[in-house]
Formats: C-alpha cells, structure tokens, sequence
C-alpha cells in the first residue's frame, strides 16, 4: 500500500490525484491540504478518511473542524498546518499540487522528513531550485515532475545518461492566442484568455498558459530538475498536444514521449515510478492523426516567455521576482482590473525595479515576494 500526502486536494491537480488514486486499490490518503474550498474538502476527507486535513483559511478551518466533527481527522490550518499534513508520518510521498510560492516551505519540510515529492508547484523550483536539489541530494529523497512536459523529459531520460543530453525540447501549444499579433490582443477579456485549445487546468496556469509565461517558469523548472544550462532548453510550439517534450542526445537521436492531453498519466507515473500502470483513457490513434506540426515561438508577441530567459540567466533572487510579479499580475486580470498585455508590462517592470540579490536564503526568497507584492500593490491595485 503506497500512502500518500496531497497538498492542493481541491484543485485540477488535486482531484485528479485523488481520480487515480479511486482507481487503484493500493493507494492511501492520509492527508489532504486545500486552500478555502471546504465544501469539496469536506467530501474528500469522507471518502478518503485521511489522518490529518488542513484548510490554509483559519475561519474557514474552524467551519470544517465543526463539519467533520463525527470523524476522527485533526483539522489544522495556515502555513504550520500545511507542513504538518506535508510530514504527517504515515506518508511516503507528497504531492504538492498547490498554487504559488505557498508551496515552498511544506515541500522543504517533506523533503527534510525524508519524504519523496511528486512536484506539481513548478514555483518551488522556479525560485529556490539551488535550495531543493542540493536537499534533494543530501537527504537522498526523488522530486518526480508531475508537469506534462517535465514528466514527458523524466520519462525519456529514463535509463539514460544525463550527462548525454544535447538539448531539451520542451513544447509548447502555443495557447489560444497563437499567432496574433500584441494589437490583436489589446482587447482580450478573461473569459477569451480561459478558453485552452488542448488542455483542462486551473484558471492561474490557463492563463499562464496563454502569455506563455508558464512555458517560461518551465524553462526554469527544467533547467533544475535535469542539470542543464538554459541554453539547452529550447522551446517549440506543437499545437496539437501531442509530443508533450523531446529530449536530444549527443550522437543526434531525439526521444519524445506522446500521448493524449491527460493529466493523469503524470501524476500516476510520478505516484508508481518506476512502474507503469493500466490508466483509462482516450488513446492516440495514428491512422486518423493526419498531422503533427511544430513553430518557433513567437518571443516578441509573447514577451514573457523572451523574459524568463533572461530573469534565469541572471538567477538569484530574479526568478522569485518574475513569479511573484506574474502571480499577482494575473490575479489582478482575472478580477478585472487591469487588461491582458498588462500582465507581462507589469512583470518586467517589477524585475527591472525589485533589488537583486545572488544567492537568496529562503527567507530573502519570502521577503523578495513580499517587496514584489508592495510595488505592485502601489502602482496597479488601487
């Protein structure tokens, strides 16, 4: 019986962690994080009956501990609860399936308490990656992506040796929005930018997904978790979603990893690594697949993917400062308040202005988000 933790349980992730884990009868939850959505927690710790929940919304923790008062669950709340469910003893491997730089601080203390992690917080990397794989090492614990892509590279360097790499070529669907031109998307309402061509995510990372400044923190993600420079992680557009990456080797030969758009199949390869189960499921069919196409992206329409290159040349404290600057940026479209090229304005403004610093502790990473937030704060929030 493989015991798991999952940090994010109420998310796109998260239910579709727990979709698999419905699916095989030799996974256990024994804990469950989610934001504020108690109504769905509620349902999961009934049907999953873990040992510990936590609700990151104090009030809203209160509300569910009088919800589930028939259970024998402990309901704990905010950042000590979230790492009291990463570490929860029974747990073998944690799922961190949370939005934003949240997510850091739990998955350091799962990884200290010798957990294994199976990474969906592409932000933990993104911003103290010199802190995590040193730790990963030290403590002798796996970090298994869970991101498509990063699960599609994981999977073909599978038996080979990283030392071997050429490149990595990391796709991309290149969004609702490819092929416009920035005055073309002057005018995008948020409802346009939520529509993904391939993919059913979160509302963050579809966003994300159409600036492609996701596929910009996946650069940085990648550079981390497989040991490269950024100068071996190349970016291509393949609309269709169905080489989810590549990986090309030093004697010229490229393995890719293909298959239908599922989530699911990187979370279940992550929870089952090394293994392989049966997952259900549409699968591809080559005789009516017509084509498979691939583009060079389009880094002066989608400046933030030409950012993110630059911000993780420079490293240090930068990357925390684009990740901040974007989170806060597209909480701001989402509610309106600002438009859809403002997004990655404001991000480049905020890398241009937050002091750089070399080598941040993880407490300078904290405290580089928060100066992040305030400048932000101060120009476009009022």
């Amino acid at each position: 019986m493989k015991k798991i933790a999952v940090l994010g349980s109420t998310g796109s992730i998260g239910t579709q962690t727990l979709e698999v884990v419905r699916a095989n009868s030799d996974i256990k939850v024994v804990s469950l994080a989610a934001g504020s959505n108690i109504q769905l927690l509620e349902k999961q710790i009934r049907e999953f009956k873990p040992v510990i929940a936590c609700v990151f919304n104090e009030e809203k923790a209160k509300e569910l501990k009088e919800r589930v008062a028939d259970l024998s669950v402990k309901i704990v709340s905010g950042m000590d609860g979230l790492v009291e469910t990463a570490i929860v003893e029974e747990a073998e491997i944690v799922v961190t399936a949370v939005v934003g730089m949240i997510g850091i601080r739990p998955t350091i203390a799962a990884m200290e308490a010798g957990k294994d992690i199976a990474l969906a917080n592409k932000e933990t990397l993104v911003t103290a990656g010199h802190i995590i794989m040193p730790l990963s090492k030290s403590k002798q614990v796996k970090i298994l992506p869970v991101d498509s892509e990063h699960s599609a590279i994981f999977q073909c360097l599978n038996g080979e040796d990283k030392r071997e790499i050429q490149r990595i070529l990391l796709t991309a669907s290149g969004g609702p929005f490819r092929g416009k031109t920035r005055e073309e998307m002057r005018s995008i309402r948020v409802e346009d930018a939520l529509k993904h061509p391939n993919w059913a995510m979160g509302r963050k990372i579809t966003i994300d997904s159409s600036t492609m400044v996701n596929k910009g923190l996946e650069v940085m993600e990648a550079k981390w978790l497989f040991g490269v420079e950024f100068e071996d992680v190349e970016v291509v557009v393949q609309p269709q979603s169905i080489i989810h990456s590549m990986v090309e080797f030093s004697d010229g030969a490229v393995m890719a990893q293909m298959g239908t758009p599922d989530m699911k199949l990187p979370i279940q390869y992550a929870l089952y690594y090394p293994h392989r189960r049966h997952l259900d499921g549409k699968r591809l069919d080559f005789s009516a697949l017509s084509q498979i196409t691939f583009e060079a992206p389009d880094m002066v329409n989608f400046p933030g993917l030409r950012l993110a290159y630059e911000v993780g040349k420079t490293g240090g404290s930068a990357p925390t400062v684009f990740n901040a600057a974007n989170e806060m940026a597209v909480s701001l479209f989402l509610n309106k308040k600002i438009g859809y090229l403002d997004i990655t304005d404001i991000i480049e403004q905020a890398v241009e202005e937050i002091t750089l610093i070399k080598n941040p502790t993880l407490k300078e990473i904290l405290d580089t988000e928060q100066a992040t937030y305030e400048f932000i704060k101060g120009r476009w929030s009022d």
